[in-house]
């Protein structure tokens, strides 16, 4: 019998916003087996900093690979994009942010709802292993792979639950949420500022590469971080990551207020 990760899982976070930012939302998304934790920095600056912010727990995520293995991409998607969705109906302005598979779900919520901006941290749309082309039927007979391990990880890390393997299945959802968000980049027009590391071993260059071909936004900012990983919320550009993305969200929340007083 395989045992299963029976801790309770990573909690979500909300918060309600104050001050002259309250009336502006953040909505950021985790990314793939990861949870609210690998975000959590970022969203307590911005709360510090009086945003409303709300970062959900994914269905699968926060618990164990067996778990994940039972959703669907639409499942994750669909978590976020309420998430948003509630938070926006308690704002004036509310923007979406996420990192890794999150800025892909991110990304996605910028395709079908008016957002006045987004951030994406390591935005993944692509992958680096070509043997994902054949998962669909790889998925029946290698039911799970070991994950990507970074030769240098952030240093600090976070327990997000038993995601000791992979399930194919779910690499296999993973890739049509990518195709679905990047099939959705000609309807992104909201001002996106992207944040990618200079060396990431889990996202290949070709994911921001597509953004910037395909976005339909012209104003899109792209930001290296040179001493980063792949999960930089966590690692030594993250400060840089939270000061950038709350002086944005400032900027973009007054740029709507006066293009709709104008």
């Amino acid at each position: 019998m395989t045992e299963r990760h029976t801790s309770a899982p990573p909690l979500a976070f909300h918060h309600a916003g104050h001050g002259p930012n309250a009336t502006t939302g953040v909505a950021i998304c985790h990314g793939f087996t990861g949870s609210p934790l690998s975000v959590l920095p970022w969203a307590e600056y911005l709360a510090a900093q009086g945003f409303a912010v709300s970062v959900p727990l994914l269905p699968g995520h926060g618990t164990s690979w067996q778990d994940l293995a039972t959703t669907r991409w639409q499942d994750w998607y669909r978590t976020f994009e309420q998430s948003y969705l509630d938070l926006a109906g308690q704002t004036e302005k509310c923007f979406v942010a996420g990192l890794s598979m999150g800025g892909a779900v991110a990304l996605r919520v910028a395709s079908l709802h008016d957002v006045p901006g987004l951030v994406l941290v390591n935005p993944g749309l692509s992958f680096y292993d070509r043997r994902v082309r054949y998962v669909a039927a790889l998925k029946y007979v290698m039911p799970t792979t070991t994950p990507i391990v970074e030769d240098k990880p952030a240093p600090v890390s976070t327990e997000d639950g038993d995601y000791s393997k992979t399930p194919l299945k779910s690499v296999h959802e993973l890739k049509k949420l990518f195709r679905a968000a990047t099939l959705g980049l000609p309807k992104v027009q909201a001002p996106a500022l992207v944040f990618k590391s200079s060396v990431d071993e889990v996202v290949p260059p070709s994911s921001v590469a597509a953004i910037e071909r395909h976005i339909a936004s012209s104003r899109l900012k792209v930001v290296t971080l040179p001493h980063s990983g792949h999960v930089a919320t966590l690692d030594v550009d993250a400060p840089a990551i939270f000061e950038q993305s709350a002086s944005f969200f400032r900027q973009h929340a007054g740029d709507r207020v006066a293009s709709e007083s104008s």
